[in-house]
Parts: structure tokens; C-alpha cells; sequence
């Protein structure tokens, strides 16, 4: 019963359903939506996150950002011979985290905490960013690359038009070269802080997606070209690994606050890099950005 567990299986029996349609994948995958499925609290409206968390910090019924990723698994868990009961669960999450776990001008927090019996949000707080008031650059591009998904997935336009809002929050703090720090409000940006190139990965995927679901073609040209420009930068040697790492990329952050994989090279930010090159791919192919799941 992991919250992860749409990362988890998605990325890995998604894909392989996916390209040797193996019946055995498909089985995995709806067992594991299901299983996500224990963690959701009707009273809240969101999935559980860190049961470890209840006590040892006090958040009864806790949501990260990065759940928004796993609702993929349900929405494909739906339309595959699962329970309607998976997509309602997972609309209703994204609906939720649209409504708390966001501020005025469209970051998010980390963490939204709730009274897991009334269902009441108590308050944002962070694990992995800088402060409860900061706007974490992973947990950003989770956002982003969530919401596109969660409007493709059921084509309701207030996801597209909250997808394009948080967007535009991360786009317009980046640093020149488009790769952000881990934290866009880490109090050293001009000497030295680390950058994510995870975050970058991640939004330079959903980027492309987003681009083809807008209608204005300014707006359209602008996610693509933002997304295009970032795989430019991430491409070149000063974020690629080459020969010096088994991995793709050099320079993601794992977990700041308590030094963890900090300026590292992490397996997710290889994983969005790749998919963002095929869809990039795709496109210049003027083929459709996804494969049929």
C-alpha cells in the first residue's frame, strides 16, 4: 500500500503492457490500483501519503504534491476493467489539491495536511523544500506535469486551465538558463546553490503535452519552445553525465534538508528526460505526443 505505487508500476508494467501487450503486466497494474486505492479518506478527498508521518509529525491525514503522478495508474485502472469508483477517487484528488494545496499566486505546498474525521485542511507545510512558504522546484513540475495529465485523462478544461496557472508560476521565476534551483526561494541563487535537473526533466515533459492542449497558438508555441529550450540545456555538457556517471544527467536534488542526493544524478530525472526526448520526437514527427496505453 504505497502512495508511490502509480510510479512505481506506471513507469515500469505501464510501459511494458504497453509495448508487449502481456496480459500479466495488465493484471499487476490493476491490482496495484486497487491497492492504492485503500489509502483514499472520503472525508478529505485526497490519498494518504506517509502513514509514518501521522504521529511522528503530528499530520493526521497528510498529502504530498507528488500524488498527483500516481492518479495516472487509476484513471488507466479505470478505463481497463477497474472500478468507475477509481476515477471518481481520482478526480476527487485532484480537486481537493487544487483547492488547499495551493497558494494565491500558484505554487504549491509540499504537504497539505487534513483532520482526517472532519476532512478539514489544517495547513501546507514542507519536507523536501526549503520552508512551508517556499516553492519547491519538484514538487512544482509534480503539479504541472499532474494537471496536464489529469485534463488529458478526463478532458475537464478547469485541470487544463489550473495545469497552464501553475505553469506560468514556475516559468516566470527560472533562471536564465531554464534549469531551476531546488528551491526557488533558497537564499543564495547568485553563489552557488544547487540546481534540480529533475524538476527541469519532469516540466520539459509535461511541457510538450500542455502545448498540444492549448488552442491559442502563442500560448502553444510558448510552453513548446520553453520545453524545447530546457532539453537544449539539459542536452549540453554542463548538465549531461556522459561517460562520468551511469546515468544521463548530472545535477538533481534529491532531498536538501537532510542532504540527501544533493547535486546528484537520480534514476527519475533520466526517466522524464527520456520521455521528454521521445515526445519531442514524436512532435517534430507530427505524430501524437503519447503511445496508446
Amino acid at each position: 500500500r504505497s502512495h508511490d505505487m502509480g510510479f512505481i508500476t506506471m513507469c515500469s508494467l505501464g510501459n511494458g503492457y504497453r509495448l508487449t501487450g502481456n496480459t500479466e503486466y495488465k493484471e499487476g497494474l490493476l491490482r496495484a490500483a486497487d491497492s492504492l486505492s485503500i489509502l483514499f479518506n472520503p472525508e478529505v478527498g485526497t490519498f494518504l501519503s506517509w502513514p509514518g508521518m501521522v504521529k511522528k509529525e503530528n499530520w493526521p491525514h497528510n498529502t504530498i504534491i507528488d500524488n498527483m503522478m500516481n492518479l495516472e495508474l487509476l484513471f488507466w485502472a479505470a478505463r481497463n476493467g477497474g472500478e468507475r469508483r477509481l476515477y471518481d477517487m481520482a478526480c476527487e484528488h485532484a480537486d481537493t489539491t487544487m483547492k488547499y494545496q495551493f497558494r494565491k499566486d500558484y505554487s504549491c505546498y509540499h504537504v497539505a495536511v487534513y483532520d482526517t474525521i472532519t476532512g478539514h485542511f489544517i495547513k501546507g507545510v514542507t519536507h523536501q523544500g526549503l520552508s512551508d512558504n517556499s516553492m519547491w522546484a519538484r514538487g512544482q513540475a509534480w503539479a504541472i506535469y499532474g494537471y496536464t495529465m489529469v485534463y488529458r485523462e478526463t478532458g475537464e478544461v478547469r485541470f487544463l486551465n489550473f495545469a497552464r496557472k501553475v505553469a506560468d508560476a514556475y516559468l516566470s521565476r527560472l533562471p536564465e538558463d531554464l534549469i531551476p534551483y531546488w528551491d526557488f526561494d533558497a537564499p543564495d541563487l547568485s553563489s552557488g546553490e544547487p540546481k534540480d535537473a529533475s524538476a527541469a526533466a519532469i516540466t520539459a515533459s509535461a511541457l510538450l503535452e500542455l502545448s498540444t492542449y492549448v488552442t491559442e497558438r502563442d500560448s502553444s508555441h510558448y510552453y513548446y519552445d520553453q520545453a524545447e529550450k530546457m532539453l537544449e540545456m539539459l542536452s549540453s555538457s554542463a548538465y549531461k553525465a556522459g561517460d562520468t556517471k551511469y546515468a544521463f544527467l548530472l545535477h538533481s536534488v534529491g532531498h536538501m534538508p537532510r542532504g540527501g542526493e544533493v547535486d546528484a544524478s537520480i534514476i527519475y530525472a533520466d526517466y522524464y528526460y527520456l520521455e521528454a526526448l521521445i515526445r519531442f520526437k514524436r512532435l517534430q514527427e507530427k505524430r501524437s505526443i503519447l503511445a496508446n496505453l
